[in-house]
């Protein structure tokens, strides 16, 4: 058997009434899978933003953000 339905508000909503015993095991699979953007494209608009930083802000952003010691 398969029942065809999709995703709304982060619940699976079938495509068709679906008639299932109470506490009948079920499999969900996804059919396509929405390509996920990369680390570069998703921070696009960040790269490159800071500029005249420290050689060691990597490494010691605390220390620069916070005030902690450096590492």
């Amino acid at each position: 058997m398969s029942i065809h339905g999709h995703i709304e508000n982060g619940v699976v909503v079938f495509d068709e009434p679906v008639t299932l015993a109470e506490g009948t095991a079920v499999r969900v699979e996804p059919v396509s899978i929405p390509p996920r953007k990369t680390l570069a494209e998703r921070f696009k608009n960040v790269i490159g933003a800071g500029v005249d930083l420290p050689e060691d802000m990597a490494k010691n952003h605390d220390h620069y953000l916070h005030g902690t010691p450096k590492q």
